[in-house]
């Protein structure tokens, strides 16, 4: 503790940003659960949801979790109207609902395929039924710029560097001061006008140039695995939480989650999984994290690759930089 005094990271109470979150726990269900509950503190049941999220990819990181909690073994789900409109399905009575996360809404209630039965004009099941597992390309296509593009809104500028083969990527804090301005494209306006807004900049993530498309997609993850879990602090609690402090094999077991699961819903294959794995074979129980965090980086990421993401809404002009 002393030595994390000494490099600011502890307020007047004398607690970490890190301990100020774990009190807080109780806001937070999934991670309530996760400590409480202690429903994944093993390594194997640990093991076994990450492998169920990264192959459910019919829903987010978030909602898989939700999904896994609530019915390990559920294969398909959907909302009872699209079971109705796109096949033909009907809900059986006694039909088990589980509550998922509702995109800019409170929760909505899905079923499992196993909890309907066809209709008279039932459509055939969809591939995420039939062959949920099926490989796809495995090749990181828009990806990798997509995301680069995207992390400006947060203030890290991506560099690729030549490195050494023993190093993959970085991420650190730009020093407080004059902030310097990273321009972020946000689309088109009315006129179809590029729209490029001024971020300051706060971050530097360094890739090693030298690697494949893959390998440097796989390694911004797991940098930014470490922004958005707050590994670094946060410039704004509403955009990531602030959990400075945490020990170092926290950190990595939890950027090496959200690596493994947002590389997996791809089909790519990265070291995150032996990562994992290795972690799981020698220790029986996983270190302290948050789940939450995993899940909501995880999420984040994935969208980050997706679509072009919405500007950040500062708090004010005064609270601009830092």
């Amino acid at each position: 503790m002393e030595e994390l005094a000494g490099h600011g990271l502890t307020g007047p109470d004398g607690k970490t940003p890190a301990e100020k979150w774990d009190e807080e726990i109780t806001r937070r269900a999934l991670d309530e659960l996760f400590c409480h509950a202690r429903k994944y503190r093993t390594s194997a049941s640990y093991a076994q949801l990450m492998k169920f999220v990264a192959r459910f990819r019919a829903y987010a990181p978030y909602n898989a979790m939700l999904v896994h909690i609530q019915m390990p073994g559920a294969m398909f789900v959907a909302p009872p109207e699209r079971w109705l409109r796109r096949y033909g399905r009907f809900i059986k009575a006694d039909g088990r609902p589980l509550v998922i996360l509702r995109p800019m809404g409170p929760v909505m209630f899905v079923f499992d395929v196993s909890d309907t039965e066809p209709g008279p004009e039932a459509e055939p099941l969809p591939p995420e039924v039939t062959c949920p597992y099926e490989v796809r390309s495995g090749k990181v296509r828009r990806q990798l710029e997509m995301t680069m593009e995207n992390a400006k809104r947060d203030g890290v500028y991506v560099q690729e560097v030549k490195a050494g083969s023993q190093a993959a990527g970085s991420i650190s804090t730009v020093p407080a001061g004059p902030w310097q301005p990273l321009l972020f494209d946000a689309g088109v306006d009315e006129r179809g006008r590029p729209i490029r807004i001024a971020v300051p900049l706060r971050y530097t993530l360094q890739l090693n140039e030298g690697m494949s498309r893959e390998a440097r997609y796989a390694t911004l993850v797991h940098e930014l695995a470490h922004l958005y879990c707050g590994h670094l602090g946060t410039p704004d609690p509403r955009w990531w939480p602030d959990r400075l402090g945490l020990a170092e094999t926290q950190r990595e077991f939890e950027a090496e989650s959200v690596t493994y699961l947002v590389c997996a819903r791809l089909d790519i294959d990265n070291p995150s999984a032996e990562y994992l794995a290795g972690y799981v074979g020698c220790h029986p129980v996983v270190p302290k994290i948050s789940p939450e965090c995993v899940m909501r980086a995880a999420g984040l990421i994935e969208q980050m690759g997706d679509r072009r993401q919405k500007p950040r809404k500062e708090r004010d002009d005064s609270q601009r930089g830092r």
